[in-house]
């Protein structure tokens, strides 16, 4: 790679603090500039009042996962990932439309719920007889039980509140077998989701990750590197002195 603008002369480059500091030099005084002060942007979200709803599909997926992403801020693609980002590039220009059917949509819709203690983004909700739907879509194959029936299930029960209107039920498009699966939120699927965000909540208020789960579910995850789920979590026995063996002499 080559770096191109002003650099200082040899002997003011025995001042830098680094080879970068050095690219960043006056050239002709030798004069370094103030290296900004890093600032820690997030958001403060220690008492997770809200809950993102993209973090309930990670949890019931894999609790270290979860808190990988949204409390260490950790991400890293895969074929996969990459996969899903390709597939949300349609959906995610936001803005209403009209499908080719005729249908009102409106895609990257903003959601959430204040009882519920969620929010998040719909990937589409369509409006067949005027009545909210929110539409799922994944790049991969769908799995009726799966985690993605409770991302829907909070998108649904958001709309009901937005909208005031019933919204039986969600849409998860499959992008593997170009098929839309139908998932109702019933009584039955709306206390999972309360259960998974109830403790959801208690491990990012826990501030910990939870321990590495290191079963098949690491084969294909794309965290699995900084994961280290082979890693020995539990250390209390490096430090305790083991018995010493026989020596023949």
């Amino acid at each position: 790679m080559r770096l191109s603008g002003p650099r200082c002369d040899p002997d003011s480059r025995k001042a830098c603090s680094s080879f970068m500091s050095c690219l960043a030099c006056d050239g002709n005084t030798g004069a370094h500039p103030k290296v900004p002060e890093v600032v820690d942007e997030r958001p403060a979200e220690q008492a997770w009042t809200s809950i993102p709803i993209s973090a309930i599909e990670h949890f019931a997926y894999c609790a270290r996962q979860a808190a990988l992403i949204h409390l260490e801020r950790y991400f890293a693609d895969n074929v996969d990932t990459q996969r899903g980002h390709f597939a949300h590039a349609v959906v995610d220009s936001g803005g209403p439309s009209v499908s080719r059917t005729g249908v009102r949509t409106w895609t990257s819709l903003e959601v959430s719920d204040t009882e519920l203690g969620v929010h998040g983004i719909c990937d589409v909700v369509e409006f067949p007889d005027g009545q909210p739907v929110p539409v799922e879509h994944k790049s991969g194959s769908y799995r009726p039980g799966s985690a993605a029936d409770l991302q829907v299930a909070a998108q649904v029960i958001c709309l009901r509140r937005m909208f005031s209107a019933p919204v039986p039920h969600g849409v998860v498009f499959a992008g593997k077998h170009r098929r839309r699966y139908e998932v109702v939120v019933d009584d039955g699927l709306e206390a999972r989701l309360r259960d998974v965000v109830d403790r959801l909540r208690q491990v990012f208020q826990a501030g910990a990750l939870p321990a590495p789960v290191n079963d098949k579910r690491c084969d294909r995850c794309s965290l699995r590197q900084g994961c280290m789920p082979t890693v020995r979590v539990d250390t209390s026995s490096l430090f305790v002195p083991q018995p010493l063996g026989r020596w023949d002499d």
